[in-house]
């Protein structure tokens, strides 16, 4: 049995998503959240956010919580939202600020 969360239009880089969530790939769920809670920068936070969701929608179907795993974390890329700033000689430069869609898939699996 699985369970699935998404969540769009994070305000985090899809690439350095993607390195924090390889970290919590495969793992037991209570194991990918004490990481996730411990790991110092955003995309971990919002990746977090993201897991309990998917937990919390797994409890909604009768699933053994306890034995789940992350089966798979899926970081796709969101539209960017394109920004300017000013510099000398009156020139401009492109700032490129990066979304992500975010889906969790956690599955039953054995400890």
């Amino acid at each position: 049995m699985e369970s699935k969360a998404i969540a769009k239009y994070q305000r985090v880089s899809p690439r350095k998503t993607r390195l924090v969530a390889q970290n919590v790939k495969g793992l037991p769920v209570e194991d990918a959240l004490n990481m996730l809670k411990f790991t110092p920068n955003k995309p971990a936070g919002v990746l977090y956010g993201v897991v309990r969701s998917a937990l919390a929608n797994a409890s909604q179907s009768n699933i053994d919580v306890d034995s789940m795993i992350v089966r798979d974390i899926i970081v796709n890329e969101g539209p960017t939202w394109k920004r300017f700033m000013p510099r000398s000689q009156g020139r401009a430069m492109h700032i490129r600020k990066r979304t992500s869609h975010i889906t969790v898939i956690l599955a039953e699996g054995q400890e």
